[in-house]
């Protein structure tokens, strides 16, 4: 395969025929969205106002809805997390140094693990701020080193099967300019990051909607296996049990473990992140866990920022039958019902305040990035009413207009392909450095 394929495999359902989103009722046109009343993030489920004082219970309480009608259960953090170095050494022309660490889930190094690689800069004191994020190909993808492992598991963009020859070919393609997405290692690290990274499917297989086998889809079956083997047998009479998208995010609170150990990497200054379905990842594991002091969700689409009832480009329905093993069955409940909804996606984002958040999208209707305005907006009160500036009072801004950044909490969208593109990058920094600088 060419490994051009196994990276926009991360974006294949953009290649759905319209007949086949026609079929699913995706709306299109901005007249046709109904009216919609959000659920105030404020205001408890029993219709009494928060204050202060309570904003931890009631964010609580948003967080319960998340997981009992949308992402399914956070699982526990278990025995924790057990590392074992696997390999180091110089990278970038001596820019850098690579650091590849196993990490186990249990003290006796049996059952799910995750690789992952660490990449912290040269000549730099530390200890210094982090990216953390996943990423869909393998380490290896992620800079040239030959001495990277190619991650030996199942993946969507090769059908299943490890073809070493293609994931070779693969190797630091996403250090290489001119793609749809580029993790720039080298420029990262020349403004004093380290990198933090681990393929998203060695914790959890992602199969998308057309893999069957023996006639079952796998995305009821297979994609439960991985780090849900530390959790035990599913329960078929919940529909509140442990998703995909939670796996993930779960595996990423794991990566905030592992940086609380090293001396290299200051986990006060962590920048969590991720693109498309990662981006949700990353979103979910920022509001459940307070640790992370600055979230970048990019491009996250529908079950991400967007507001689902605004009913517009991807939706519940499409969300319920195409990725069913990102969401838990309580919220098959909400397709075609969104009026229904108890909550928003503007409530799970003001979970992370005060904290920062910065939301960049792009102009794909499929994935709404007007929707995310709006829900950033809707969750610009929380911000402060717990004494930090929102977003800035701006009317939805163009391609490249940075007006809607604030110092804690903004909205940013440009033209181009879906990815992590460097100005993503750029923004990104900028928005932390920004935080950083407020905090010293």
């Amino acid at each position: 395969m060419n490994p051009l394929k196994a990276f926009t495999a991360a974006a294949a359902f953009l290649a759905l025929s319209s007949a086949a989103f026609a079929q699913q009722n995706v709306n299109y046109d901005e007249a046709a969205v109904a009216p919609y009343e959000l659920p105030d993030p404020l205001v408890f489920a029993n219709g009494k106002k928060v204050s202060k004082k309570q904003w931890p219970e009631r964010r609580q309480e948003i967080l319960d809805m998340f997981q009992h009608e949308m992402y399914g259960m956070l699982p526990p953090k278990g025995e924790g997390i057990f590392l074992e170095p696997i390999e180091e050494g110089t990278t970038m022309g001596g820019q850098g140094t690579r650091r590849q660490v196993r990490m186990w889930f249990r003290k006796d190094k049996t059952g799910p693990k995750v690789d992952w690689l660490i990449v912290t800069p040269n000549n730099v004191e530390g200890p210094v701020p982090v990216v953390l994020l996943l990423n869909y190909t393998g380490n290896h993808a992620v800079l040239e080193d030959k001495e990277i492992l190619i991650p030996e598991i199942w993946l969507r963009g090769r059908s299943g099967v490890l073809d070493v020859k293609s994931a070779e070919a693969e190797r630091g393609m996403l250090n290489r300019e001119g793609g749809k997405t580029v993790y720039p290692l080298g420029a990262l690290a020349a403004r004093g990051y380290a990198t933090v990274t681990a393929c998203y499917e060695q914790a959890s297989p992602d199969p998308d909607q057309h893999h069957v086998k023996d006639g079952v889809k796998l995305q009821d079956t297979f994609a439960f296996t991985g780090v849900f083997d530390l959790w035990g047998p599913r329960d078929p009479s919940r529909k509140d049990n442990t998703t995909s998208l939670m796996a993930w995010a779960w595996v990423l609170m794991r990566g905030m473990d592992m940086i609380e150990m090293d001396p290299a990497l200051d986990q006060s200054r962590v920048i969590l992140t991720g693109y498309s379905r990662l981006a949700k990842a990353a979103l979910i594991a920022g509001a459940f866990d307070e640790r992370f002091p600055v979230v970048v969700p990019v491009q996250t689409g529908g079950g991400g920022v967007p507001l689902a009832k605004r009913n517009f480009g991807e939706s519940v329905a499409t969300e319920t039958t195409m990725f069913r093993h990102w969401y838990c069955r309580a919220y098959d409940k909400y397709a075609g019902r969104t009026d229904d909804l108890p909550f928003d996606q503007h409530m799970l984002l003001s979970c992370i305040a005060p904290r920062a958040l910065l939301v960049e999208g792009f102009d794909e209707l499929w994935f709404d990035t007007k929707g995310e305005y709006l829900s950033v907006k809707a969750a610009s009160p929380v911000w402060k009413f717990l004494g930090k500036k929102g977003m800035p009072k701006v009317e939805w801004p163009d391609d490249y207009d940075t007006s809607a950044i604030g110092p804690y909490l903004g909205y940013v969208r440009r033209k181009g392909d879906h990815g992590i593109a460097p100005i993503d990058w750029m923004w990104m920094l900028d928005f932390a450095e920004g935080v950083w600088k407020a905090q010293d």
